[in-house]
């Protein structure tokens, strides 16, 4: 068991302001020297978290947040790893809790999730507690829940349980350790584990790709949000949206961009994620595009996308636990 300092607290639910619209074009990228892994960490270093990095201000009572969208492919692993680790080099204690078998997030953090390393899994089946199965990362103030492909037919194996729904709820619920954030990377269905995750959480932060199908099955998605609330956990709310793989040199990027803000208002973060080829390569180096290269478009993107995520959370109300 990872020893992380105690005191944690109950989560606040984000009310939500309009925030200007600032889209981020494409990167672009060429061979020298910055594109090496080592001068790209030495990079990071001085541009995300040095001596004169500002830190975001950290909520009043722990946030948990489920990244979710039954559509594959629209980014909810990388958002997850990044906006984790984005908080985490700006001050704020982050558990990043992986809930896909893939185990794509714990590999993006450098965690290990072979056979048999203590996981999500254990948790689920309640062999273990959260707290047991927590694990250090690279990055101060940054910890993971790794996933193991047990996890694949944790599904079957939860649905003769009792309270399969809220397993997940009561084990973060029990977490002793002080984090700021719960940050739950959900798998690309609307499956037991996704609702475990919707359950525990008091957020919801849905990742739409800018393009032609983003909307596409959202209406389902949000159909079954309204019934967790009526049901499971009259808590959970749609608190963000954010824009990913946006290319500013096409029409099309900006149309999707336009009708989802148009659409969801003051819940679409201002900072959209271009397509980066750092943000691609970084999960090879066992790393967040973060520590891979801090200064790249991508980078910079998230960054600011956890900042707006951060001063909103602090500037809201206590939530109805609070």
């Amino acid at each position: 068991m990872t020893e992380i300092p105690s005191g944690g607290d109950v989560s606040r639910e984000t009310s939500l302001i309009d925030i200007a619209a600032e889209p981020v074009s494409r990167e672009t990228t060429g061979p020298n020297l910055a594109d090496t892994p080592i001068a790209a960490e030495a990079h990071a270093a001085l541009t995300i978290s040095g001596p004169d990095a500002a830190l975001f201000p950290r909520p009043p009572a722990r946030r948990v947040i489920a990244v979710a969208n039954q559509k594959g492919g629209v980014g909810k692993t990388t958002t997850s790893v990044n906006m984790s680790a984005a908080l985490a080099l700006r001050g704020a204690q982050v558990l990043c809790i992986d809930l896909d078998p893939q185990g794509n997030a714990s590999t993006a953090l450098g965690v290990d999730h072979g056979e048999g390393v203590p996981s999500v899994y254990d948790v689920l089946l309640g062999e273990l507690t959260l707290g047991e199965v927590v694990s250090r990362t690279a990055i101060a103030g940054l910890y993971c829940v790794p996933a193991t492909i047990d996890l694949a037919g944790a599904e079957i194996e939860l649905v003769s349980m009792v309270a399969r729904e809220s397993r997940l709820q009561r084990a973060v619920a029990t977490l002793e350790q002080s984090f700021d954030y719960v940050l739950i990377d959900c798998p690309p269905s609307l499956g037991l584990l996704t609702v475990n995750a919707l359950v525990a959480a008091r957020e919801m932060l849905i990742p739409i790709q800018c393009e032609y199908y983003a909307l596409e099955g959202l209406g389902q998605l949000l159909r079954n949000v309204e019934l967790i609330r009526a049901h499971l956990n009259a808590e959970l709310a749609v608190s963000t949206i954010l824009l990913t793989m946006y290319d500013g040199r096409t029409r099309l990027a900006d149309q999707v961009a336009e009708e989802v803000r148009n659409h969801f208002g003051s819940l679409v973060l201002g900072a959209a994620i271009p397509r980066s080829v750092r943000v691609s390569e970084a999960p090879s180096y066992g790393q967040t595009v973060m520590t891979y290269d801090g200064g790249s478009r991508g980078a910079q993107a998230y960054l600011e996308a956890a900042r707006e995520f951060a001063e909103l959370g602090a500037t809201t109300g206590a939530g109805p636990d609070d």
